[in-house]
């Protein structure tokens, strides 16, 4: 029986994809590098950090990883608090809202930063439903290794056995059935190059599953 339901954020409760990808491409800007679509779409699931570890390698780059991530998040920082048509993506709001009526721990895995987390949240009133939220940027390794599956599992003190995890991206598929906890994929419209084999079941669209669904799920 499902005790947990464990969120990814970005593109699965909110889409800051858009917002990312700017801040992103304008940092890429300012340091003079060219990063591909392609390249751009591996990282998708991981943290900043390590994110600008991978670029800073492939660009050889003198700043250090630290440096690089708060100048992205400068720019992201600006983008956010400006971005007027930004929402909770459709159907999540009711789906967390009647979980947690009915007794479901949610616990929320983002590779996102924690300040970027705690901005959404509050932006977006989601911090009542949440009993953790737990930040890739605490972890050495981001998804898809499943430490941060695995800690979100351990806060819960519900076994994988008993959680499910909600993701969009390939790595945090892989993250999650690395932890070996049972995962949905989440494919929607704004889902670009990811792959979704390794998810256990793939819904497009949140009315596909509700609180009954979701504790006899397995």
């Amino acid at each position: 029986m499902i005790k947990t339901v464990i969120f990814d954020m970005d593109g699965v409760i909110v889409d800051t994809e858009p917002v990312h990808h700017f801040a992103y491409d304008q940092h890429f800007k300012e340091l003079d590098i060219a990063v591909t679509p392609e390249m751009y779409a591996e990282f998708t699931g991981s943290s900043t950090k390590n994110i600008y570890s991978i670029i800073k390698d492939r660009f050889n780059l003198s700043d250090e990883v630290q440096a690089l991530v708060e100048g992205k998040r400068r720019l992201f920082n600006a983008a956010f608090d400006h971005k007027e048509d930004l929402y909770l993506l459709e159907g999540v709001e009711d789906l967390i809202k009647e979980l947690h009526a009915k007794g479901m721990q949610l616990v929320l895995a983002s590779s996102s930063a924690n300040e970027t987390i705690d901005r959404i949240f509050t932006r977006f009133q989601l911090h009542p439903y949440f009993t953790y939220k737990v930040s890739g940027e605490d972890f050495p390794k981001s998804k898809p290794h499943p430490a941060i599956f695995l800690k979100a599992a351990e806060l819960s003190k519900t076994t994988a056995e008993n959680c499910i995890v909600i993701e969009d991206s390939t790595n945090g598929i892989k993250a999650a059935n690395a932890a070996g906890i049972y995962c949905i994929g989440y494919k929607s419209v704004n889902s670009k190059l990811q792959d979704y084999s390794l998810a256990d079941k793939v819904i497009s669209h949140f009315e596909e599953l509700d609180y009954d669904k979701i504790l006899n799920i397995k």
